[in-house]
């Protein structure tokens, strides 16, 4: 009996590990970002360019973590891979960036982004409870993304077996989902000469910047400056490719971890970069690039000024007309519905990993009835809802992206280093394209750090901040301990 309170349970098979990889990895960000993209490239082929780059990085860093999943097939993925390579504080400091804006922050703001698409369903959403000063606004729509939080958090108390039945109906449901937006999107815009006209002039970029008297301002880009504004936006394409990571941290109830976490590793996230290339396909295919702010349907705003950047549901508008509207909502609440699903299900045991390791709360180490880390995950819970209810979390996040895409570069580097400590370890599978493939990882990756660094320098310092404060948490933590 006290086993059982210490051990997880291996119930996950490679499609549903698969499902998680490809579930976390879909929120809302593939109906949204490619606006801003436009207006920081305005060329339709870079925008593809950089979703391909996107999408080979991503592969390229899941086809390396197979290694470190093979050879730690436990609960905690990237936190114990981490340590392995570096030791226990560069460990807690990822595990410290996880929960308090990466893991957490992202169940907040697609909590927030499912109540953002219901109040399309239920207007009544929109209406305000209260508000503090001037800045808070608290309304019906939070509440609605703070219940959606707990009721996932509730479903996967009762079982893997629970949170894996979530995952896998609205991993499927989106993915038909998004086939058929992508499908009936190139039936159509082939029909029309509208990708033709965005292909016409390809690679001439340009930023356009709307300026707060309406007006607006366009620079062409060349060079160097390509590059840069290219290195700047690649950060909206990474965000919506995250979370392919989340697989490693449920390690632990996964059967033949050392051969299915691998595996779906890359189906995971080679499903979703053909998906999403697609996806920026039909768009191109159904509305041009350029367009005006102002203009009163979807076809005229173009990509560049789709409304709230809501690309997806302007691509559904030309398709289907205004009941096109209606069901991009509808696809979005069950795509942010059962991405949340899985990054919570995932999310808990990185911090059971932590705390078994003594470095996170120790009731988080303790599993119910159903061999789940209840106590983890509720605590996850609670700070995704404050962090919902503050309203902060959309400039954490932020602040955030560049400190993960440092510990994607550290755990990668962890290939390197751990091949020369522990030569003779056993690793059932071994990186591919070793050592090609991840040095072409870290390289590019290091080089949109650096882009970022020089062209978003407030934000990127301030996710260093974040890492940075878990210093002196870290030695708090410890010095209680001795």
């Amino acid at each position: 009996m006290s086993e059982n309170k210490t051990e997880l349970k291996r119930s996950l098979g490679l499609i549903d590990a698969t499902s998680l990889v490809a579930g976390s990895m879909i929120g809302s960000g593939i109906f949204i970002v490619t606006s801003a993209m436009a207006r920081d490239i305005g060329s339709a082929a870079w925008l593809l360019v950089i979703w391909l780059v996107t999408g080979l990085i991503t592969v390229a860093a899941a086809l390396s973590y197979g290694e470190l999943a093979g050879m730690m097939p436990n609960a905690g993925g990237q936190f114990v891979y981490i340590q392995r390579a570096y030791g226990r504080l560069v460990s807690f400091l990822y595990g410290w960036t996880v929960f308090t804006v990466i893991q957490t922050g992202v169940i907040a703001a697609i909590a927030v982004t499912f109540a953002n698409y219901a109040a399309i369903f239920f207007p009544v959403l929109d209406q305000t409870l209260f508000t503090v000063g001037t800045g808070f606004i608290f309304s019906h729509q939070k509440v609605l993304a703070i219940f959606s939080i707990i009721l996932l958090t509730y479903i996967n108390t009762k079982g893997v077996e629970s949170g894996k039945t979530v995952q896998l109906i609205f991993t499927s449901a989106k993915l038909i989902a998004l086939f058929a937006l992508i499908v009936l999107g190139l039936y159509v815009g082939l029909q029309t000469d509208v990708l033709s006209n965005n292909f016409a002039n390809m690679w001439e970029a340009s930023k356009t910047v709307v300026n707060p008297d309406g007006t607006i301002t366009v620079t062409k880009l060349a060079g160097m400056a390509i590059l840069g504004a290219a290195g700047a936006t690649i950060i909206n394409s990474l965000f919506s490719s995250d979370a392919w990571n989340n697989v490693t941290f449920i390690a632990g109830e996964i059967k033949e971890p050392k051969k299915n976490i691998p595996r779906s590793l890359f189906l995971g996230t080679l499903i979703v970069t053909v998906i999403y290339v697609l996806a920026n396909l039909a768009y191109l295919a159904l509305l041009p690039m350029q367009g005006t702010p102002n203009a009163a349907d979807s076809l005229s705003k173009g990509i560049m000024f789709a409304s709230n950047d809501r690309v997806g549901a302007a691509a559904a508008s030309i398709i289907m007309g205004n009941v096109g509207v209606f069901v991009m909502a509808a696809l979005i609440m069950v795509s942010t519905f059962g991405c949340n699903s899985g990054l919570i299900l995932s999310g808990g045991r990185l911090f059971f990993a932590m705390a078994k390791d003594g470095l996170f709360f120790k009731q988080a180490t303790e599993l119910n009835k159903n061999q789940v880390p209840a106590k983890a995950l509720w605590v996850q819970c609670i700070w995704a809802c404050v962090l919902c209810i503050s309203g902060k979390f959309g400039d954490l996040l932020t602040y955030a992206t560049f400190a993960s895409l440092l510990f994607y570069i550290l755990t990668i580097l962890g290939v390197f280093i751990l091949r020369k400590k522990e030569p003779n370890a056993d690793r059932p599978y071994k990186a591919f394209g070793y050592p090609v493939v991840p040095a072409i990882y870290i390289i590019v990756t290091s080089a949109i750090c650096f882009t970022l660094l020089i062209y978003d320098t407030f934000n990127t310092g301030l996710g260093l901040c974040i890492v940075a404060l878990g210093i002196p948490v870290y030695y708090f933590v410890m010095n209680k301990k001795e």
